[in-house]
């Protein structure tokens, strides 16, 4: 990739932090206050851990293939699939919770910030360790090495 391509701001990197540690923290303390059983707090707890690891590993993927790093399609389908899977299951638990509808808006936008923002950190570190990556050496053809 090239070097000027990804361009490092520290200011979106701290925005990104505040984006997703805002985003879980808030889920999180809305789901220990809620008023509902262990099963429903698991619920959503696994759909959140779901959503945040398949958008990482999504734009990972995503990343790899626009630098030209091999990437197996089987793997970014899965991770594809189990975006769409965490998103529908938060989307079908909230339709079906008996919860009141600012509080379902409470969890669905957290939901997505915590999303929006593991997405921008994951960027912001793989654009981190492209730019402190020293140049690689070149490789040497074995019939052009001296002995």
């Amino acid at each position: 990739m090239d070097k000027n391509a990804a361009h490092f701001s520290p200011a979106f990197n701290i925005v990104s932090w505040i984006a997703l540690m805002g985003g879980v923290i808030a889920y999180l303390v809305g789901l220990w206050n809620a008023q509902m059983e262990l099963n429903e707090r698991g619920y959503y707890f696994a759909v959140l851990v779901l959503g945040l690891f398949a958008a990482a590993s999504y734009q990972k993927t995503v990343r790899d293939k626009y630098e030209g790093i091999p990437t197996t399609s089987i793997y970014y389908m899965m991770c594809l699939v189990a975006f769409i899977i965490a998103v529908g299951l938060l989307l079908v638990g909230l339709w079906n919770a008996t919860l009141l509808l600012s509080e379902k808006g409470f969890y669905g936008l957290a939901f997505f910030l915590s999303l929006f923002g593991v997405v921008a950190v994951q960027k912001n570190v793989r654009d981190g360790w492209v730019m402190t990556e020293p140049e690689p050496e070149p490789v040497q053809h074995v019939n052009d090495m001296q002995e």
